[in-house]
């Protein structure tokens, strides 16, 4: 068989080497010449799949190793008898540990005791869920809404979106649907915005169309939220410059950029393409995924909010990720160069370990600071 895969896929031909004839190529070699005679095709989420660049192929079996499938057209897929994989949850825990340390990061820059503030998850699936026990891990209270959820579970747990509007953040982990009883286009427009709690703070890491920006923008300007975290845009690549210079943190869609979450997703596309072809499964991401042994010291004048911020920090800096885009405000650069900016952070994004590669000597550490480490998915020795 033979594999056309995006390079920037990691381990991709470690993975498939086995499985057929795999070309590793460029994004922007994807092409419907490149493909034409291809049996399997492998993309990332920059890379549209429809019928431009798949009518007249050959292609039998599509997958991406990531959660999203906005850039896949699988009605096309189904009318062509086209296999298809994704790998939804792959990036959960990335994107929980990213929301960890927004979060940590907001209540230090503002003075603000974590500890008992409510955040509102919208949206509890693979995401949401985990945000969710990150979240009570640092001691707030969580309220949840998940209509669907709801429907088929009957559950109270899972609230109407009006019921959290008091809370003090408010994250954000839908899918975009843009229409229908569950669509989120726009879910967050001024009429939503003007419901939230005067001085709450908004966190968007599912969709940027979730947010309408103009709306956000005004309830920032006019100091209404007291603070946002953005990390997806409407218009990507293209982004708001305007918007990128009022929120806390701005990010360039990479939320769920860790390495080993990436690694998943090229485990799970690999297991469904060896699985549909009948191939034997002889790749595992496990041998990729290295355990780091460090000391961590605790200073407990400091206390444990402020050591926690710190001790995430050293692990995974968000700041950084902010620093990045924001370059893109003094670089002077055309609306088109700014979206291969975007696309240039991403493509080039550098390896961010998960919390749970790290095995941590504490010295000096009080219990309770191991426990709330150990809770965010740290591994204490």
């Amino acid at each position: 068989m033979k594999i056309i895969a995006d390079q920037n896929i990691p381990q991709v031909e470690q993975a498939f080497a086995l499985v057929g004839d795999l070309q590793a190529v460029e994004k922007r070699e994807i092409v419907p010449l490149k493909i034409k005679d291809a049996d399997i095709l492998l993309v990332r989420s920059e890379v549209k799949v429809n019928e431009d660049l798949l009518g007249g192929s050959e292609v039998k079996f599509v997958a991406t190793p990531t959660a999203g499938i906005d850039h896949i057209d699988l009605e096309y897929l189904k009318s062509k008898n086209i296999g298809f994989a994704h790998a939804p949850g792959c990036n959960s825990n990335s994107v929980a540990e990213y929301i960890a340390a927004a979060l940590l990061l907001l209540c230090n820059r503002k003075q603000i005791e974590i500890t008992g503030k409510t955040i509102g998850i919208v949206g509890v699936g693979h995401v949401g869920s985990k945000v969710a026990a990150k979240a009570r891990a640092l001691g707030m209270n969580v309220l949840l809404c998940d209509p669907p959820k709801q429907r088929e579970s009957g559950d109270s747990k899972y609230l109407p979106l009006e019921q959290l509007m008091n809370a003090d953040f408010i994250s954000l982990h839908v899918p975009l649907i843009k229409s229908g009883p569950d669509a989120t286009h726009h879910l967050f427009d001024e009429t939503r915005i003007g419901k939230m709690k005067k001085d709450s703070i908004l966190l968007n890491s599912s969709r940027g169309s979730v947010v309408k920006t103009s709306a956000l923008k005004n309830a920032l300007v006019e100091k209404y939220l007291s603070g946002c975290v953005l990390d997806v845009w409407e218009g990507e690549p293209n982004i708001d410059i305007d918007l990128l210079k009022l929120v806390d943190l701005g990010t360039p869609h990479i939320a769920g950029y860790s390495y080993d979450g990436k690694l998943k997703g090229t485990q799970m596309i690999h297991d469904a393409v060896c699985e549909y072809f009948g191939v034997e499964k002889k790749w595992s991401s496990r041998s990729e995924i290295l355990n780091v042994v460090q000391d961590l010291e605790y200073i407990s004048e400091k206390g444990i909010q402020n050591e926690l911020y710190n001790s995430v920090k050293r692990f995974y800096n968000i700041e950084k990720d902010d620093t990045n885009l924001r370059k893109a405000l003094s670089l002077s650069l055309s609306v088109s160069e700014q979206g291969d900016y975007f696309y240039s952070l991403r493509w080039h994004y550098r390896i961010r370990r998960e919390f749970y590669t790290s095995s941590l000597n504490m010295v000096n550490a009080e219990k309770d600071f191991c426990e709330f480490l150990k809770a965010l998915g740290f591994q204490i020795l």
